[in-house]
């Protein structure tokens, strides 16, 4: 199964390194990361996308609590939670592209940074599949040049969250 892991780490030198070697070291893959600053410059907010069994990765995230630099850690696929993924499509056109460009924009409701008769840039934010399905009608419409990915980012949905590591930990600051 697919797990999205929201991890709060500190900022400390090598700490990402440590913390995705358990992963590497244990033979698993990620298929996404992004790493972002949290309202705090001393904590890092990592969200990790793995595919693995339930109980493989519930020891994998206990074993990742375990890591000094992490705060605290939540895997969001075991609640609701609201995932997004932004995309930045570049396109060469064809003859009629850039009419058939406005009608994706229109059906993914996505933005177009940058046209012209020959290439166009296109940003969208949603779901994962949405990204998906949007990269893949992109190349029917004409020569994809470039997709850059943020990668996953997810939150809880309602009272549910990453708790807030000043909390549960005294950091020195």
């Amino acid at each position: 199964m697919r797990h999205a892991i929201s991890v709060l780490l500190q900022n400390e030198v090598g700490a990402l390194t440590r913390l995705t070697g358990m992963f590497s070291s244990r033979s698993y893959n990620i298929e996404s990361l992004n790493v972002a600053p949290t309202y705090d410059p001393r904590v890092s907010r990592v969200t990790l996308v793995v595919s693995g069994s339930d109980a493989a990765i519930a020891q994998l995230n206990a074993q990742l609590a375990k890591l000094v630099d992490v705060v605290n850690i939540h895997d969001m696929t075991l609640g609701d939670h609201f995932e997004r993924e932004l995309a930045i499509v570049k396109i060469k056109l064809g003859t009629g592209g850039l009419t058939r460009v406005m009608t994706l924009v229109k059906q993914f409701g996505a933005e177009i940074l940058d046209e012209a008769q020959i290439s166009c840039t296109l940003q969208l934010t949603g779901r994962v599949k949405e990204i998906d399905a949007f990269v893949a009608e992109a190349a029917d419409i004409g020569e994809i040049s470039a997709v850059a990915r943020s990668g996953t980012v997810a939150v809880s949905k309602g009272e549910v969250t990453l708790s807030s590591f000043d909390r549960q930990h005294l950091l020195v600051g």
